[in-house]
């Protein structure tokens, strides 16, 4: 089965109040997950680089009540390019996105700078191709690969999550 966004949010003990990033945020799974823990005292911050996938997100907010996402065009593959401002978010998700990312230390600097000290950011990706389901083989960054990353940037390894049976799922923490 495919990554559950749901699931894996549960593991994470968001609280009331948080602010959350989910970068590269996509149809937002994990958006509107997050919002409905962190209420209408918390925010979440829905970044990508597809306008449209944005406007449907927002589209789905509205239609189910939930008026503390905001969506943002960015591109986290540039400094500052999130468009949030530094170390102003609790937890960061990134989500079925570095296969994808080409300049992958300038986006994990990204993520860096925008989680606020004793932030915590998730990465869920795929473990490999499955025959065709999920990123080509050349181009899926290993669980191995994706934690030296961002350790590589100075955030510190907390923890694997069960994140399905084709992803996997690891929280770091910004000391």
């Amino acid at each position: 089965m495919f990554s559950d966004p749901k699931h894996n949010i549960e593991q994470l003990n968001l609280d009331p109040g948080m602010v959350v990033a989910d970068v590269g945020s996509g149809s937002g799974h994990y958006s509107l997950e997050a919002a409905k823990i962190v209420g209408d005292k918390g925010k979440v911050y829905a970044i990508d680089v597809q306008k449209d996938l944005l406007a449907r997100l927002k589209s789905h907010a509205v239609a189910e009540h939930l008026h503390n996402i905001e969506v943002i065009w960015g591109n986290a593959e540039k400094p500052g390019g999130t468009r949030v401002k530094d170390a102003f978010v609790d937890f960061v998700f990134v989500s079925n996105i570095l296969f994808q990312v080409e300049d992958k230390k300038t986006f994990a600097k990204e993520i860096k700078r925008i989680v606020k000290t004793n932030g915590r950011v998730l990465v869920v990706d795929w473990a490999d191709s499955f025959g065709g389901m999920g990123p080509q083989r050349e181009h899926v960054v290993t669980e191995a690969k994706a934690k030296e990353l961002f350790l590589s940037e100075g955030l510190a390894f907390e923890r694997g999550i069960q994140a399905g049976a084709h992803h996997y799922g690891l929280v770091f923490r910004k000391l």
